[in-house]
């Protein structure tokens, strides 16, 4: 059984904005019934041009249902820009967390999300571009590549619970494995400027306070930066995030995540109990 926090089981069991927008200025449907995942979200702009209502329609699992209704209100009052930076790590945060084999569900809700924006800018998307790799669960190499350059994916099994490619019948994992390798070696070949420890502290403080505390703080949660030790992160969790079953997954689904993409690829987030 799935280890869910009490933020996604409280938006599956009350789940926000059910529905769908009259008149509505943004439309996107996405994934399949077939697959197990499918989202219809709609949204609609105020006079100055901020997303006034959100509402979805889905068909998948707690997580589905749990993060496409985060989605939507995360949205309303952003303008279609500030909306268009919300990544599938943030809706995971946003509720708390979310379990490993089901964060293809806040994957769908980014795709919703950037879908709909295409369609209020009048840009076709209907055509899924790039090859089907997956042909159980229809994922192409565009949607994998994507995946593991956002979320830093390095193995099969993260690339299935992020898009669902590989979960049938196991044809496709060697295909993914090259797209894996592929994107991976493109990503080491900058050469980045060695960072001292101290300006490595900073840069990680910077990015803790810029981009990861407001989200957790969102929830009464916290993280405090005890050490950095080579590529170790040491963390210690304050308020909720102390006391939230799910805290782990937050440190190494989020927290990790975030400063492998923006301070080093090579850092590894550790809990410190005091």
């Amino acid at each position: 059984m799935w280890e869910y926090t009490d933020k996604v089981r409280e938006y599956f069991l009350e789940p926000r904005n059910v529905g769908e927008v009259d008149n509505p200025d943004g439309v996107a449907e996405v994934g399949s019934i077939a697959c197990g995942d499918a989202l219809r979200l709609t949204f609609k702009l105020d006079e100055n041009k901020r997303i006034s209502e959100a509402k979805f329609k889905t068909f998948g699992c707690a997580s589905a249902i749990a993060s496409a209704s985060a989605l939507t209100e995360m949205v309303k009052g952003l303008t279609v820009e500030e909306a268009e930076k919300i990544t599938n790590q943030d809706i995971a945060a946003y509720l708390g967390g979310l379990p490993k084999e089901k964060m293809h569900c806040s994957v769908l809700g980014q795709q919703a999300l950037e879908k709909a924006i295409a369609y209020y800018r009048g840009v076709p998307t209907e055509v899924k571009e790039g090859e089907i790799i997956c042909e159980c669960f229809g994922v192409t190499d565009r949607e994998i590549e994507q995946a593991v350059r956002k979320n830093n994916l390095s193995s099969v099994e993260e690339v299935t619970n992020y898009t669902k490619a590989g979960g049938g019948c196991g044809n496709c994992l060697d295909r993914i494995q090259e797209i894996i390798d592929r994107v991976r070696a493109e990503v080491r070949e900058p050469v980045r400027p060695k960072m001292t420890n101290i300006q490595k502290i900073r840069m990680i403080e910077e990015i803790l306070d810029r981009e990861i505390r407001p989200a957790l703080k969102n929830d009464g949660g916290d993280v405090e930066l005890i050490d950095v030790i080579g590529n170790r992160v040491l963390l210690a969790k304050r308020g909720y995030c102390a006391v939230c079953p799910a805290s782990q997954q937050t440190l190494k689904g989020f927290v990790e995540v975030k400063l492998r993409e923006l301070v080093s690829p090579d850092l590894v987030v550790e809990e410190v109990t005091e």
